[in-house]
């Protein structure tokens, strides 16, 4: 074997392309969604490299035409987890013995074959399984999966240069070891990008994985699976389990060989899984690491020296991109009184002009909700406002539903007078911004009560033209939202650009896509080499 001090190809941002009309890029797509609608495909638990066709069938529809069957899934049972297991545990020492540039290009070929061979493929499965736009499916299942996989190469890179000081006579050395046992990586519907990250992020350091797919993107989840096989990821590494949540994760949480959980999904999941291993946690041989991102509340603060265009664009794209449906998306608005008559305006011009509808058809901006329980949680939000029309509520603007073809909410926007009325507090996960207008004089006050109105530190964004503005609300809400915007919308975090993550109740902060993530797969191993040991135990002060 030759030695060399491998150097990785630079990362750089995936281009987002447009889908233009008449653009190749756009023919491609729209055919493949054709493929797609007219076929229904048969998805299995991948264990140890092989299908398991367990008979428990569960179908995928399109939100957007719950009608539409786009295949059926073999959800796992408890037997199912066990053998997934048991294929990580087997897989585990010849995969972290793997020299770390072999393993690294695993996934840099992952990226390029996404990008060059299975890009339509992933996009049309998350547009027609999670009711995405063919925009919202390229910068997620295309632009920042491929960032994902090439960043954190490059993450995992610096992370191995980091080494101690070594003084005169001694090497002082850290090697980095994958965790005791394996991770569970548990996956959200809404980013088909977060449900790659979370099981290959560990397994890029060398761990293997048992990954749980959300039950409503189990198609992508399926593609990408695929899309690591052919890559080069060898079986048992990352072992795919769709399936009911307590059937698939109370076993995975009594094994004794659990090493960590990656997590991306609500607040109560999380803190229940968490309380779990708490409880458990002398039977494990390790102490599990558990990295979460969990809910948001996430919060619009606009000053009265704002541009009202630029707050209405920001409102809208920021509340209503994908339904809503982002932990970053924009759901509590703070808007001055004297800016507020100007800005209705707007607002109301521009909703009505927003396309909610099928997905393939990309005139519209908006898809459906993923399913019957988000659809009714949000109509019952939006029917409870509207009966308090003239108490808490001032009044909604949008707020029409269909569920009669797919489950469609429209844009709606709530005004309120309780600036903690329950919608300005609770996360609901959907198209609704609640919208509170405070007298232009209550600045400071207003700082306060959006650093104090939910439990959550996900994502905030405030607006002013004022640089003395900008400053105090920036270090006033220091701790209000791990990614905060400046005169920008608060979603659309960019791997390398801003690494994602929030504190408080929206999770542990572990910023996926940065080394602060990666860091927390690997456990470091000093080595001290001392060249000419002491042949005395006398030390020179005892002369």
């Amino acid at each position: 074997m030759t030695d060399a001090r491998f150097v990785v190809p630079p990362a750089v941002n995936e281009p987002v392309r447009d889908y233009a009309p008449h653009s190749p890029e756009r023919a491609r797509i729209q055919a493949e969604l054709q493929r797609q609608l007219s076929s229904r495909v048969e998805i299995a638990p991948r264990i140890g490299g092989r299908s398991v066709h367990t008979g428990r069938i569960a179908e995928i529809v399109a939100p957007h035409a719950r009608r539409h069957v786009l295949g059926t899934f073999h959800q796992a049972g408890a037997d199912d987890v066990a053998a997934a297991i048991a294929a990580a545990r087997a897989a585990k020492p010849a995969w972290s013995a793997m020299r770390w540039e072999d393993r690294a290009a695993i996934f840099l070929r992952a990226a390029t074959l996404l990008r060059e061979g299975h890009r339509d493929r992933v996009n049309a499965a998350t547009m027609l399984g999670q009711s995405k736009t063919v925009h919202q499916a390229e910068i997620d299942a295309a632009c920042e999966l491929i960032d994902f996989f090439t960043f954190n190469v490059e993450y995992f890179t610096r992370i191995l240069a980091d080494q101690p000081l070594s003084p005169s006579g001694v090497w002082n050395r850290v090697e980095y070891r994958p965790l005791d046992g394996f991770v569970f990586a548990l996956t959200p519907f809404n980013f088909t990008s977060i449900a790659g990250n979370l099981p290959t992020a560990p397994a890029l350091c060398g761990n293997t994985v048992v990954w749980k797919p959300a039950s409503t993107a189990v198609l992508s989840g399926h593609y990408l699976m695929a899309l690591l096989e052919e890559a080069g990821l060898p079986p048992g590494v990352i072992n795919f389990v769709p399936g009911p949540g307590a059937t698939v994760g109370d076993p995975v949480l009594a094994s004794s060989e659990l090493g960590g959980v990656h997590f991306t999904g609500s607040t109560e999941t999380f803190q229940a899984l968490w309380r779990t291993v708490g409880q458990r946690i002398a039977s494990y041989p390790q102490y599990p690491r558990i990295v979460g991102e969990t809910g948001g509340k996430d919060f619009v603060l606009v000053h009265p020296s704002a541009e009202v265009d630029q707050v209405a664009v920001a409102l809208l794209r920021g509340a209503f991109e994908y339904q809503g449906q982002k932990c970053s998306a924009a759901s509590r608005a703070y808007v001055p009184a004297s800016m507020w008559p100007g800005l209705r305006d707007r607002l109301a011009a521009m909703l009505a002009e927003v396309g909610v509808g099928d997905i393939t058809n990309f005139g519209n901006f908006m898809g459906a909700v993923i399913d019957a329980r988000a659809y009714a949680k949000h109509k019952a939000a939006i029917d409870e406002a509207r009966g308090r029309i003239g108490g808490d509520v001032v009044e909604i603007l949008g707020g029409e539903y269909d569920d009669r073809e797919g489950w469609f909410i429209q844009p709606t926007v709530i005004v309120v007078r309780d600036p903690r009325y329950r919608t300005m507090c609770e996360e609901l996960f959907g198209p609704i911004l609640t919208l509170f207008v405070y007298d232009d004089a209550a600045w400071e006050q207003t700082l306060t009560l959006v650093d104090t109105t939910t439990p959550y530190a996900l994502t905030g964004a405030v607006f002013a033209s004022d640089r003395a503005i900008v400053a105090a609300a920036t270090d006033t809400l220091r701790h209000s939202a791990g990614n905060f915007y400046i005169n920008d919308k608060p979603t659309g975090a960019v791997v390398g650009q801003q690494p994602f993550g929030g504190g408080r109740a929206s999770g542990t902060n572990d910023k996926a896509g940065s080394m602060w993530n990666l860091i927390r797969w690997l456990s470091p191993r000093a080595i001290k080499e001392t060249f000419a040991p002491p042949t005395s135990w006398r030390y020179p002060f005892m002369g």
